[in-house]
């Protein structure tokens, strides 16, 4: 498996590969890694705080997150910089540092996309979910390419969608197989009813 050093923005949110993600940058050690990856047309990861803020000292994160890169930025009217990410590839953390302006670095190892999969019948209702929740979205999911019967598009998007716990979410990002996840947001689902 291939091996890279990444920058780390650790948020309060679960991003999947291909999934979009809008943010506004205002810390110094953020705007620095944002020009430095839109320079170098490099990436960064995306992972889950597991103890800590988004702000201020580096947090403790999860050791599964994505590596994406930035499809889109501007210079927003507040005069902070807004971008928008696109998730691309799940890695694990193998080692992590922090810069002295506290940003986190990780050695990490990239994980394999899951292949596509066509969406058993069974899940035919979650298809219908999620069409519901992307129809009354904008921006950044109004020009994403959907991709309704592909099993991994599919529990992707609803990961980050639904009103799931952070945990959860990260659970399930964590899962190496669509289908098994595909069942685990169902029976989520189900229960919240």
């Amino acid at each position: 498996m291939e091996r890279l050093s990444i920058p780390l923005f650790p948020l309060h949110t679960v991003l999947f590969p291909g999934g979009p993600l809008s943010l506004r940058i205002f810390e110094a050690r953020y705007l620095d890694m944002v020009s430095r990856c839109l320079r170098q047309a490099s990436g960064f990861g995306v992972v889950l705080i597991r103890d800590g803020s988004e702000v201020g000292e580096a947090p403790e994160v999860y050791g599964v997150g994505t590596l994406g890169h930035i499809s889109d930025w501007e210079r927003r009217r507040d005069g902070l910089l807004g971008i928008t990410f696109t998730g691309e590839q799940r890695f694990r953390i193998l080692e992590r540092g922090i810069e002295a302006n506290r940003l986190l670095v990780a050695e990490v190892e990239l994980l394999p996309n899951e292949p596509a999969e066509a969406v058993p019948r069974k899940h035919r209702g979650l298809v219908e979910t999620l069409s519901r929740i992307l129809d009354e979205l904008g921006h950044p999911y109004q020009g994403m390419t959907k991709a309704f019967d592909d099993s991994a598009w599919l529990g992707a998007r609803l990961v980050e969608l639904l009103p799931l716990e952070l945990v959860q979410k990260q659970r399930l990002l964590q899962l190496d197989d669509p289908l098994e996840r595909l069942d685990r947001i169902a029976r989520l689902v189900a229960s919240k009813k």
